[in-house]
């Protein structure tokens, strides 16, 4: 078994960062190592394409293992069969005691026959990526978010 685990302070509330982090259509628009296709729902199978910093990338399609809102977003995807390689990837979200900064937890553990051979060819990009995500996640979720309904008020909607 290898592990990849990274944390990062975010001074927005979980909710917050869990609308970011599960608003996969704009991944695009911030996240420069990380495309998600499908839904953030228990049980559902997403597309994933990771864009690690100077590494290959890599397209799988792995199966949501948690989902609670505001708290945790796992799934568990695996290299041609089980057991070859498989990752459980993680984001972890931990409120401060007034609820109002998270810390995230990012996180991957890694396990099958070939899990030490190429964590060793992977995982230092992979932990870079993972890093670019955090930050890029963090200033996402401290930006104003979007208030949709302020363009009706001001006349400005279309």
């Amino acid at each position: 078994m290898r592990e990849l685990v990274t944390t990062i302070a975010i001074d927005a509330a979980p909710d917050r960062v869990w609308e970011v982090l599960t608003d996969f259509e704009c991944y695009s628009e911030w996240n420069p190592f990380m495309r998600i296709t499908g839904r953030a729902n228990e049980g559902a199978r997403i597309a994933v394409e990771l864009y690690p910093p100077e590494g290959r990338g890599a397209a799988f399609r792995p199966t949501v293992t948690a989902s609670e809102y505001g708290r945790e977003f796992r799934w568990v995807g695996h290299l041609g069969v089980p057991g070859l390689f498989d990752g459980e990837h993680r984001f972890v979200l931990e409120p401060d005691a007034d609820g109002e900064r998270t810390t995230l937890t990012h996180a991957e553990t890694f396990r099958g026959v070939l899990s030490g051979v190429l964590f060793r060819a992977v995982g230092d990009n992979t932990e870079a990526g993972f890093r670019q995500m955090n930050e890029a996640l963090k200033a996402r979720a401290e930006s104003p978010a979007p208030d949709i309904a302020s363009g009706w008020a001001d006349g400005n909607a279309s």
